[in-house]
């Protein structure tokens, strides 16, 4: 596999090393070999790009100068396009991302969703006037101006690295806000190229910054609690988002969370289940279900549940994990041995907890890197662990259900809501159900929502707020209500 320099922090308009030059390796998970290193930032890097991005917004004009947001930022999608397969080749080596799915969400798709929010800055109505009002005797002239939030530290999983990075910081530098950009340790080179990629444009010093390390949970504290910073952007799991909102708190942070998933797919007993039924396959194990919007638990009619798990069964052993440089492969391994101890440790769990394991739950044999083999569960009741936590890894289980009343109740018995599917013969019959499940985001009959233009978060333990579209645009914009006399 191919090798990388050592990346470099982004602080202040500058690309410059970690305090006395300490580096860490990058891993990659197709092999299991180092690659190349990255910066290991310190707590007095991260102080600086604070700093940097504290001073930026409140001592240069670009929270108010649309024009220049719109020359720099047109200028950052230009080089976007330049360093596309530079891009590409980190994906493959940091995140293990299959080939089949560079075209996609892993570098393809969020440099395609830039021109949106080019055109949304082109557009979007800073001011808006609420006409005259009388209050207490008192007639007054209102407006309301949405501003910048301030500067934004951007916290980044290892999953969709670089669409993830994307669809957080560019909006946030649209909206005004300046940022530190700080990504997961297991993939920091597809945040240190987007500062490669600011230092091609006329953006001004200490707008932007990438802060990368090895130890997560010591950085993310320091740019969570700091006072200097208005909000933080986090995706990751529900369980560090607990951690962040409470950190937050003390200084009453703006806080924007996309959390973790368990997302379950309804199959109807009238869908077309020859095509429907093998195709949950697919949705499980593209990027070895490192995704949190992946449906991991299926639902089918109990009549027909034999039936299905004898059409996902051969679907799950024809599922090859081949080099992720195979551009038809979909799904390539795990982030690193640690996730694959992790995912292991589920299917155990299933196991004892009485599931039946109808195949896969080990280790491929002869294959380098950290890969776990496609695994189906069935006889799951929707109470056991693996139907109801995050195991983010090739894992599908399968529940039965007895009418459509039955379907939802399951479909909405978890913590999560962040998005979901279903198949039927019939359009009406599927949104009448797909209005009962509580989700952020829903699939009806085959239909895709992630879309420049769509919001994407979920409700309950799935986050709060969006990201995409305009209402993630506006998530990084306060609210002003000024009135004078009329």
């Amino acid at each position: 596999m191919t090798t990388f320099e050592t990346s470099k922090l982004f602080i202040n308009g500058k690309l410059v090393p970690a305090t006395g030059g300490k580096t860490y390796p990058n891993v990659a998970p197709a092999t299991g070999e180092i690659v190349g290193y990255a910066a290991d930032a310190s707590a007095a890097d991260m102080d600086a790009a604070i700093a940097a991005a504290r001073n930026a917004f409140d001592n240069t004009d670009w929270s108010t100068n649309r024009e220049l947001r719109l020359k720099v930022l047109t200028q950052f999608r230009d080089q976007l396009h330049v360093f596309r397969d530079r891009i590409r080749a980190l994906a493959m080596a940091e995140a293990g991302s299959p080939a089949g799915c560079i075209s996609g969400p892993q570098c393809d798709t969020p440099i395609s969703f830039v021109d949106f929010g080019l055109e949304n800055l082109k557009n979007f109505k800073f001011e808006r006037d609420l006409g005259l009002a009388t209050t207490m005797g008192m007639t007054s002239k209102r407006v309301v101006w949405k501003e910048a939030a301030g500067v934004v530290g951007a916290i980044t999983p290892w999953n969709v690295p670089f669409q993830i990075n994307l669809a957080k910081c560019f909006p946030a530098l649209a909206a005004g806000c300046t940022v530190v950009l700080k990504p997961a340790p297991e993939t920091p080179w597809l945040a240190a190229i987007l500062g490669e990629i600011v230092s091609k444009t006329d953006m001004p010093a200490g707008v932007f910054n990438v802060i990368t390390g090895s130890q997560p949970a010591d950085l993310g504290e320091q740019l969570v609690t700091d006072p200097r910073v208005d909000m933080i952007s986090f995706t990751g799991s529900t369980a560090t988002g607990r951690r962040i909102m409470a950190a937050a708190a003390a200084t009453i942070k703006k806080v924007f969370l996309e959390l973790g998933g368990k997302s379950a797919f309804i199959v109807l007993d009238d869908a077309d289940f020859a095509r429907v039924v093998p195709s949950a396959a697919f949705m499980v194990l593209y990027h070895a279900g490192q995704g949190c919007a992946c449906f991991t638990r299926l639902l089918v009619p109990r009549s027909r549940y034999d039936e299905a798990i004898s059409m996902l069964k051969p679907a799950f052993e024809a599922m090859p994990y081949t080099d992720p440089t195979n551009e038809y492969a979909i799904m390539g391994p795990l982030i690193s041995e640690r996730q694959r101890e992790r995912v292991l440790n589920y299917i155990k769990i299933g196991v004892e907890e009485g599931a039946r394991l109808v195949t896969g739950g080990g280790v491929p044999e002869g294959q380098t890197g950290f890969y776990v083999q496609p695994t189906l569960f069935a006889d799951v009741d929707n109470s056991m662990r693996i139907a109801q936590e995050e195991i983010f890894g090739p894992v599908l289980v399968v529940i039965p259900y007895d009418g459509d009343d039955d379907a939802v109740r399951i479909a909405n018995d978890s913590i999560f809501g962040l998005s979901g599917g279903i198949a039927s013969a019939s359009n009406e019959r599927a949104l009448a159900v797909a209005r009962r499940i509580r989700t952020g985001t829903y699939a009806v009959n085959g239909g895709m929502y992630f879309a420049a233009d769509a919001p994407f978060g979920g409700y309950k333990q799935s986050g709060i707020g969006r990201e995409m579209g305009i209402e993630g645009f506006e998530e990084y914009l306060q609210t002003k209500t000024v009135a004078l006399p009329a």
